[in-house]
């Protein structure tokens, strides 16, 4: 197997109206990026460096954190989560089946098995349904706050200290994501992020980090993320090397200055198109929830049915906005879960949403104008 990445971003620069805005995202920025790689080169501080330090202590303030951790990516950033949460060999974490494939993969390579709870109307886990999964066996639960909306998190916390669980939330949408004046990330022992480029909050390359609020998980964190390592000639733990490059924590630094002018364009192009497509009575658009902050990692809505999606999906393309599906196949029927069991029907909301959910770019380049052009295209297609 090759990379199919680059196929893949040399496809997706076809069409005039993109989800892929990185041409445009470090323009503005681009003489503070080359300065700071010029100090970078100058200093050698390339590991674990200063600009780290002030990277985290950015983020605390950002998130009113008590710690922050930063890891090599979001997966990482889930995966040694669940690690410093003592999950083993034969351990089960509860989480959903409709969310991209990092969520399941750290659980997995964190030794433990994935067990599925289906999800609600809004793509998020349904937290009513996560007891009747629990057994002698389940070490945690990780909810997904889908898209940038946060998850069902008090009724979650109350199942989690009831049966005495830690909860991992997986905020890679999520930053800058609010309930009842709370940021996603804080709602639970770990809360993890993503900054891979094509995130609300980016860099040029894989990065992520972890907040949380005991000083013994922040101590474990860092053992874990640096071959266990407590000085330079004592191996505490034998263990990972996911450390943020101090390369693209100075660019997290850069992009911290632009992340609440980001997510305040993305609220209003997600709102544009809300109040454009409520009027066509072949979608579902998603409930907005009082007192919640959706931060539009994505912008999703529905179709009545998998052959009308396609279509849309279809026209919308060759009209040259790039369409996309988030994702067409859900985790409990990918050949990688094959091995537990798992088959259609059981959890059908989630096959559901991927037979017909369709995903527009809201991000903070798409203009009025293309805004417009969408939701005239969308009105075309059903008339």
């Amino acid at each position: 197997m090759n990379n199919f990445l680059t196929k893949q971003y040399k496809k997706d620069n076809l069409f005039k109206i993109r989800h892929n805005y990185l041409q445009k995202q470090f323009k503005d920025v681009e003489i503070d990026i080359l300065e700071s790689v010029k100090k970078l080169l100058r200093s050698c501080d390339f590991t674990l460096g200063n600009s780290v330090i002030k990277f985290e202590n950015k983020v605390k303030k950002f998130l009113k954190a008590k710690y922050v951790v930063s890891v090599g990516s979001g997966t990482d950033a889930l995966m040694l989560s669940l690690k410093a949460a003592n999950v083993k060999e034969g351990d089960e974490v509860i989480t959903t089946p409709y969310t991209f494939y990092a969520t399941i993969g750290a659980i997995v390579t964190a030794g433990a098995k994935p067990v599925f709870v289906d999800i609600k109307e809004d793509f998020n886990l349904n937290e009513k349904l996560i007891e009747e999964k629990i057994t002698k066996k389940t070490k945690a639960i990780l909810p997904v706050h889908w898209a940038g909306k946060i998850c069902e998190m008090s009724h979650i916390t109350k199942i989690a200290k009831k049966y005495n669980l830690k909860v991992i939330e997986d905020s890679c949408h999520a930053i800058l994501a609010k309930k009842n004046g709370k940021f996603a990330g804080n709602f639970s022992d770990f809360g993890c992020f993503s900054m891979h480029p094509l995130k609300n909050l980016n860099i040029c390359g894989d990065g992520g980090f972890i907040i949380v609020k005991s000083k013994k998980d922040y101590y474990n964190l860092c053992l874990l993320r640096n071959h266990g390592l407590i000085n330079r000639n004592v191996n505490k733990i034998f263990a990972y090397n996911s450390r943020l490059d101090s390369l693209q924590a100075n660019i997290g630094l850069i992009m911290l200055k632009k992340i609440k002018n980001i997510t305040k364009k993305r609220i209003e192009n997600s709102n544009y198109l809300d109040n454009t497509l409520i009027k066509n009575k072949n979608l579902i658009i998603t409930k907005r929830v009082v007192n919640t902050v959706e931060v539009f990692h994505l912008y999703q809505f529905r179709v009545k049915s998998i052959k009308i999606r396609n279509k849309l999906l279809n026209f919308l393309n060759k009209k040259g906005i790039d369409a996309k599906i988030h994702y067409p196949i859900p985790m409990h029927l990918q050949p990688a879960s094959k091995k537990y069991g798992y088959k259609p029907g059981d959890f059908p909301k989630a096959e559901n949403a991927c037979n017909t959910s369709l995903s527009l770019p809201v991000h903070e380049f798409i203009t009025k104008k293309e805004l417009k052009y969408m939701g005239e295209m969308v009105k075309k297609f059903f008339k």
